[in-house]
């Protein structure tokens, strides 16, 4: 996130040693004897707007621009304390500006779940929002010790389209249907509800807006990059997560991204932070709007927007950039001011909405009224949250190949665990991570499993040459009854400011697994780290008996490998991403921000890629086996003007009303325990060409289905499921036949069409800024 990594991670080395020039304080007002005691930013009784406005009239010219950035320096003639607006939660209290451990004691970890990456690929999204609530509840008893603050800039949801990046981990995966259900459930859960009242649990923010998912690829770096994107694509595949964050989760905050769009810098975008935002998604003003840290400089200076800094900091606040992370914009925002090039109304809008915020988190009230405000030390790392870390791990996890070897039979004892990822720890919480309770590595998840293990490195995941850790390998799988070589990427090759160029196996692990094949054992591998590798090597090879895909699993990953591994829990988890062979590096730039396929570019994502992936998007194996069938007689046939009217009349927005639900009644035909991931995709020639391979348009995870038993899965598909965007961004449900299919497999089908004139169901403002 930050420009400077270097700037945060002089912080974080200083957290690590609990320096306690690091430690992140924090105060609240004083309503009662302060200096604000008669002001109406204190009277509960008002709203929140008019209580900000209330302080904010207070406040001088200087203190307005001085209180522009992330480290706000408060004011203290009134009693307002300082604030730092910068805190992180991406799967778990981070560490951040905003955010101090302790070096010990109380305070010094917080539950570490796994990346997005993993948790979605358990498609559960009941899960999704009970890892928010224990992060928020987290979050709320890290500042009621004043080491946190109220705003959690998470989550990430630029959908992850290229394989390349190295912030996807960061990421649910690449689908922006299955990224709305996942952001809805996690903004509902950090919030504490939709637009909840009367206080916001915590403020969460929704990022990247917009068209980013790139950091730095061959010379081409984010803070300068310009993305050229069309309406339709940014309508149909860029914005959809944040539509569903800013207008039907009510997300208190959202952050401007580096990059440009179509030629203006996010963050000095008044079609995106206005027009969009503002206009056409209802985000409020008692909500605010962040840069990435040091991209209102970057308006300035990589992109040469401006020809001066006060402009650059003048274009980004009149766009409705409210926070600077950084320190640009109250360096030259009273020059803007002195200039003209911005009024005192502008800097009182954006001071308005940040502390409406503040006052929707109960900052200026009585703590002992607020429940939030009693969470503390006991409600961190409870067993409760031990459990959901485990459990988010477990659904994640993702069998892509299995010849019968798993689950490993009780006759195997003795393990041979072998890789740079064997005995992992911190490595398991890839990036925006905080200090775990504890961190459970596989090879402490195999000896807690009662394994006899032997472990040995081998080589590192990107040692280049070096085979000299090959001998010991293969002399410990000589003397094992299976082996596990567990590898994939690391920090080193994908995170904040690196980007791949290549989807190959780093390094010299295949060559590691390839003499570990010849020894004739069984031989798992465990595949982790955030983006795809092309395992067809792997997967065409019969000597690899398992391939399973681990993510960045948290603080109980071990375990959670292991638990299936031995078949105490069931694989359910789906790929939320293609995997794709390593050609498709080769294909595309990174810098090609289109979607559907051309003679420069296979199409992107399992929507639009024309080529044939090593593994599809949704895929994943099982213990055991099902049967399905509709639980009911599905209509064949629908009218395209009855479901908008309705629609019109039932829903808050057209696209949120059904089009039907579509039941599955999902029968264990096995032996074994398990859930089932039920996807649903359609496909068609409705709309305009070129028309998707698929798309998904609705999910559900059944858990626990025994054998012999059967559940139903309950697939509603909205009306917005299946709209397609037209050139202007607009989005139309069109007539024509649709065929409904279960699973990637397509182990049901139903087809149906939809009868009369296309219907515009929702409007797309136009961009005249470019």
């Amino acid at each position: 996130m930050a420009h400077g990594l270097r700037r945060l991670s002089a912080l974080l080395a200083a957290l690590a040693v609990g320096s306690s020039s690091a430690q992140a304080t924090y105060g609240f007002p004083d309503c009662v004897n302060g200096p604000l005691k008669d002001n109406a930013v204190c009277d509960v009784s008002k709203d929140a707007i008019t209580r900000a406005t209330a302080l904010i009239d207070l406040w001088t010219n200087e203190e307005l621009t001085n209180n522009t950035v992330n480290a706000s320096p408060g004011v203290p003639r009134l009693g307002l304390p300082a604030y730092n607006w910068w805190s992180e939660g991406l799967h778990g209290v981070a560490q951040s500006p905003g955010v101090a451990f302790a070096p010990s004691g109380e305070f010094s970890h917080a539950s570490s779940f796994p990346q997005p990456i993993l948790m979605g690929a358990a498609f559960d999204d009941p899960l999704i929002r009970a890892v928010a609530s224990v992060v928020s509840t987290e979050g709320r008893a890290f500042n009621n010790a004043q080491r946190a603050g109220l705003d959690y800039w998470t989550p990430n949801i630029n959908p992850f389209k290229d394989p390349r990046w190295g912030r996807g981990q960061e990421t649910p995966g690449e689908d922006p249907f299955h990224l709305q259900q996942y952001v809805y459930n996690l903004i509902v859960g950090l919030q504490g509800g939709v637009d909840p009242k009367p206080y916001f649990k915590v403020v969460a923010d929704c990022k990247h807006f917009a068209a980013y998912d790139m950091d730095n690829w061959e010379g081409v770096v984010r803070y300068g990059f310009d993305a050229k994107v069309t309406q339709q694509d940014l309508s149909d595949f860029y914005l959809p997560p944040f539509q569903t964050c800013v207008r039907d989760a009510k997300v208190a905050s959202v952050m401007c991204s580096y990059n440009a769009v179509n030629g203006i810098p996010s963050c000095a975008s008044s079609f995106l932070l206005q027009d969009i935002l503002r206009d056409t998604w209802g985000f409020t003003d008692d909500r605010w709007v962040t840069s990435d840290c040091d991209a209102v400089q970057n308006i300035f200076t990589p992109h040469n927007f401006t020809d001066n800094p006060a402009q650059a900091a003048a274009d980004a606040l009149l766009a409705g950039t409210d926070i600077d992370c950084g320190t640009f914009s109250s360096t030259y925002l009273p020059d803007a001011l002195a200039q003209g090039l911005i009024t005192r109304a502008d800097l009182k809008r954006a001071a308005v909405r940040q502390y409406a915020s503040l006052v929707r988190l109960g900052y200026f009230d009585p703590p002992e009224s607020q429940p939030f405000r009693q969470l503390g030390w006991a409600d961190v790392n409870t067993p409760e949250a031990q459990q959901l870390a485990h459990t988010a791990a477990v659904e994640g996890m993702v069998l892509l190949k299995n010849d019968g070897v798993l689950p490993l039979s009780k006759r195997i004892r003795k393990l041979a665990l072998i890789g740079p990822w064997a005995n992992a720890t911190t490595l398991m919480q890839g990036n925006y991570a905080g200090i775990a309770p504890f961190l459970i590595s596989p090879l402490l998840g195999a000896q807690q499993a009662g394994f006899e293990v032997e472990y040995v490195l081998g080589t590192g995941v990107t040692t280049g040459n070096d085979t000299s850790g090959f001998p010991a390998a293969v002399a410990a799988a000589r003397r094992a009854d299976a082996v596990v070589f567990a590898g994939g990427l690391d920090e080193t090759v994908e995170r904040e400011e690196v980007d791949r160029l290549n989807v190959t196996w780093p390094g010299n692990q295949l060559d590691l697994v390839a003499q570990l094949e010849r020894v004739g054992k069984p031989l798992i591998v465990a595949q982790f780290g955030g983006g795809q590798l092309d395992d067809t090597a792997l997967k065409n090879s019969r000597a690899v008996n398992a391939i399973i895909w681990g993510g960045y699993p948290g603080q109980s990953g071990g375990t959670a490998l292991f638990d299936i591994l031995t078949g105490k829990t069931a694989p359910a988890g789906r790929l939320p991403i293609t995997q794709y062979p390593a050609v498709y590096a080769t294909q595309v730039p990174m810098t090609d921000m289109t979607l559907r396929p051309s003679a420069t570019n296979p199409g992107r994502t399992y929507k639009w890629y024309s080529g044939k992936p090593v593994f599809e998007f949704g895929f994943g194996l099982h213990y055991t086996t099902f049967s399905f069938a509709w639980s009911s007689p599905a209509s064949k046939t629908f009218s395209i003007a009855q479901l908008v009217a309705h629609g019109r009349k039932s829903a808050a927005f057209v696209d949120l009303a059904p089009l039907d639900t579509f039941a599955v009644r999902v029968t264990n035909t096995g032996k074994t325990t398990s859930d089932y991931v039920a996807l649903l995709f359609v496909s068609g020639t409705f709309g305009p060409a070129p028309h998707p391979n698929k798309q998904l348009v609705s999910y559900t995870r059944l858990h626990g289905l025994a054998p012999r038993k059967s559940a139903v899965a309950e697939l509603t598909v909205t009306l917005g499921a299946i709209a397609r965007a037209d050139e202007s961004g607009a989005k139309w449900v069109y007539p024509g036949t649709y065929t409904l299919a279960l699973d990637t497999t397509g182990e049901l089908k139903h087809t149906f069409t939809l009868t009369g004139e296309a219907a515009k169901i929702a409007d797309w403002p136009a961009d005249t800024s470019s």
